[in-house]
């Protein structure tokens, strides 16, 4: 069997790469830049997937692909937008048309993100489950950071519940607009197709080979970058935020699974660890674990307009469906990240 990965130097793609390979799969890698974390045992074709020839050439004689490739992340305001739909959108469209004019059919298994459900799943005392309006500015500035009950009349401040795959999509900003787009043109090709498509809705992943330094990275990479240089890890909000935080080596292995489990049934799942934790509580397990002379945590009360305030998922389907369970625990990932980022001269 051999199996595409695009995006595969990746921080998650490389991952994928080397899981793949420990189980015997032949791996072709499409990248745009070779880094030394794509696995030797890999083929590797350097290329842009937007190029219609690379693409062809990249899907020749394979059984199932893995679509890494992808810009992540927030991004720094709307002017990112272009440069999100070019490689998130356009990117995919390509690699679909070649894959259809192969006939391909095999199993195809997409990178989506949580980001796609907004503000998740949340509850009212009075009204039950609703659906939280985007966060107003003159709120955020308040300090007010808690989304309040839609229903007229009710301004109850929501409490999160664990959102499930079948909740309403609700993207927030143009990164999450693109990653459910994606979604939609997977589903419509692989019902033209006949092909399997899964899409894996990574929560917030960390670990080894993660970016850093970019505005792109996400909050676990920020914060460990700060610890790094020695500065306090800036908390925005009032760090309250809950997020759910899975380890790549996790998500490698899930979309082994998805990939490999011609069983597993086609669709959306979330992968996440089950074990939900706040920004703050991440700020503090690397401070903490970077040893007693680190900054520690700042809470400072910013704010972006196009984050959420809770997303947790239930990793319930995933489960049933996948036989995906997370295995690194939040207390082992996050001692063993900061270790990796401490200081040169405190690094052990």
């Amino acid at each position: 069997m051999r199996v595409l990965v695009t995006g595969g130097a990746g921080f998650i793609g490389s991952h994928v790469v080397d899981a793949l390979c420990d189980a015997g799969v032949r791996v072709r890698v499409l990248d745009r830049l070779r880094t030394p974390s794509v696995d030797e045992r890999a083929e590797f074709v350097e290329g842009d997937i937007r190029d219609p020839a690379v693409a062809r050439s990249a899907v020749d004689g394979v059984d199932a692909v893995c679509h890494q490739a992808s810009k992540v992340g927030l991004g720094v305001d709307f002017a990112d937008v272009c440069d999100y739909v070019a490689q998130n959108d356009v990117g995919t469209a390509v690699l679909l048309d070649a894959l259809w004019r192969r006939a391909f059919n095999g199993r195809f298994v997409l990178a989506s993100s949580m980001v796609v459900y907004g503000d998740g799943r949340c509850r009212c005392t009075d009204h039950g489950t609703v659906t939280a309006r985007p966060r107003l500015v003159d709120d955020l500035r308040a300090g007010r950071f808690e989304p309040r009950c839609p229903v007229p009349g009710c301004s109850r401040p929501l409490t999160w519940e664990p959102v499930t795959e079948d909740a309403a999509p609700d993207p927030r900003n143009t990164y999450a607009a693109t990653k459910l787009h994606q979604e939609h043109l997977c589903q419509t090709w692989g019902r033209e197709a006949g092909a399997a498509v899964v899409a894996l809705r990574y929560h917030n992943v960390y670990g080894p080979r993660m970016p850093r330094d970019t505005p792109y990275a996400g909050v676990v990479s920020i914060f460990a970058s700060a610890l790094g240089q020695g500065r306090a890890p800036q908390v925005f909000e009032d760090g309250r935020q809950m997020r759910d935080f899975v380890h790549v080596r996790d998500v490698a292995r899930a979309n082994v699974l998805a990939l490999l489990n011609d069983n597993g049934e086609p669709g959306v799942y979330n992968v996440a660890s089950g074990s939900p934790r706040t920004v703050g509580d991440v700020a503090w397990a690397l401070s903490e674990a970077a040893g007693p002379h680190v900054p520690r945590p700042e809470v400072t009360g910013r704010w972006r307009l196009g984050d959420v305030r809770h997303i947790v998922a239930s990793p319930q389907r995933a489960a049933a469906g996948l036989g995906f369970v997370a295995q690194v625990s939040f207390d082992e990932g996050m001692a063993e990240f900061a270790r990796q980022h401490a200081p040169a001269s405190r690094a052990h």
